[in-house]
């Protein structure tokens, strides 16, 4: 946020640090912190306690699976307790998000395993930084007969996909890729269901 408006939500209390809480969330920048908070204050005082109450709830109960690091209410989650899975694929993917695009297209009936992020420098986000030490450990326990590398087609997915396939190689049978299907530079999530199983379907050894 510019120092104008720091300086003048700073000044208003209650009112400024709602606004530079909003403006910290992803995607928000100041103007429209702005809207989103004088919203809140015009909004009947019941909608607005529901969100704070459903934001508190949701921090208080969400947890990341032990198994496979997606986020969840019970510990494991649903994926990993499910017997009808196929548990001889694991599916490798960087955001909860992008587990539930998978989901939602259908094509995909194994396990997965979530990162929560990839290897970027620039954003001093390395290995250590992600949960690529998990997968390690559920490699080694378990005889997976393929790794599928669904991390995002950007230079960041890409270069967390070529890690992870050296670190692993010998620890899985088979290591593949999602096929060209999805776009470069786009983002699991906001593929449609079509791209995301013809992805699937078409990929390939890596």
């Amino acid at each position: 946020m510019s120092s104008r408006y720091s300086e003048f939500f700073y000044s208003a209390g209650a009112l400024g640090r709602l606004v530079e809480a909003l403006h910290k969330l992803p995607g928000i920048g100041p103007k429209t912190a702005q809207r989103l908070a004088y919203h809140l204050i015009r909004t009947d005082v019941s909608e607005a306690r529901g969100l704070a109450l459903a934001i508190n709830e949701t921090r208080d109960r969400i947890i990341y699976c032990s198994v496979c690091q997606n986020i969840t209410e019970v510990n494991p989650c649903k994926f990993c307790t499910d017997g009808n899975r196929d548990k001889s694929r694991i599916c490798v993917v960087e955001e909860p998000l992008d587990v539930i695009a998978m989901e939602r297209a259908g094509g995909y009936r194994g396990l997965y395993h979530v990162l929560h992020g990839a290897l970027s420098p620039l954003d001093n986000i390395g290995p250590e930084q992600l949960k690529i030490n998990e997968l390690i450990s559920r490699l080694k326990g378990d005889a997976f007969e393929e790794m599928i590398l669904a991390t995002n087609t950007s230079v960041e997915g890409e270069t967390t996909a070529m890690y992870v396939r050296n670190l692993c190689g010998s620890l899985v049978a088979s290591i593949t890729r999602l096929a060209s299907g999805l776009p470069v530079g786009g983002d699991l999530e906001y593929a449609d269901d079509v791209t995301l199983i013809r992805a699937m379907e078409g990929r390939h050894e890596f």
